[in-house]
């Protein structure tokens, strides 16, 4: 049997990817029902702090991700590996993609704390590309991981995407419509009095 401590830094890197997945696959899901207005005013505020804090928690766990990988004497991807997509010697096309989707994925993050230079109506705009970023992030997780066949994480990648693909495609479709203003009923007429 192989000693765990042989592969710490592998798999400190896995544990953190995958929290790191996990929370970015929670704060893309309460951004989107927030957006879809499928849940009452009042719980998308109380939602939002935690949108917050899980994208803070799941940027920093993938930077990790990124950083353990240093350590791995079996895969040495050296500081270009892990910060220039698509050099990596290890599967580079999709460990590209995810070194690309962190990218994609912190720069939606960190610009909400410059909505207000940017225009709130133009990082709306853009922050709806965040869905595409976590697909490839995914994409990532199931063809670059060791572990992405297990039945655990195949399974966590599975609802995740599904339920984000779901609720992207709806709002790329327009949802929630609308609301008309309401239009006010003309007041009955009185009859006049002789």
């Amino acid at each position: 049997m192989n000693n765990p401590f042989d592969y710490t830094f592998w798999l400190a890197s896995r544990a953190a990817g995958i929290v790191g997945f996990v929370a970015l696959g929670a704060v893309a899901i309460l951004g989107l029902v927030s957006a879809l207005r499928l849940v009452e005013p009042k719980t998308a505020a109380r939602m939002k702090p935690w949108h917050e804090r899980l994208a803070l928690t799941g940027l920093a766990c993938i930077t990790a991700h990124g950083l353990l990988l240093l350590g791995d004497a079996w895969l040495n991807p050296g500081l270009a590996g892990i910060a220039i997509p698509f050099t990596m010697a290890y599967r580079p096309l999709w460990t590209g993609l995810g070194i690309t989707a962190f990218y994609c994925l912190a720069a939606f993050g960190l610009s909400f704390y410059q909505r207000r230079r940017i225009g709130a109506r133009r990082w709306r705009s853009a922050h709806r590309f965040a869905s595409v970023a976590f697909v490839l992030g995914g994409l990532h997780a199931l063809m670059a991981g060791t572990d992405a066949r297990s039945p655990l994480l195949l399974g966590i990648i599975i609802f995740l995407g599904v339920a984000i693909v779901g609720l992207a495609g709806a709002r790329a479709l327009g949802l929630p419509a609308k609301r008309k203003p309401a239009t006010r009923r003309p007041a009955p007429r009185v009859a006049a009095t002789p």
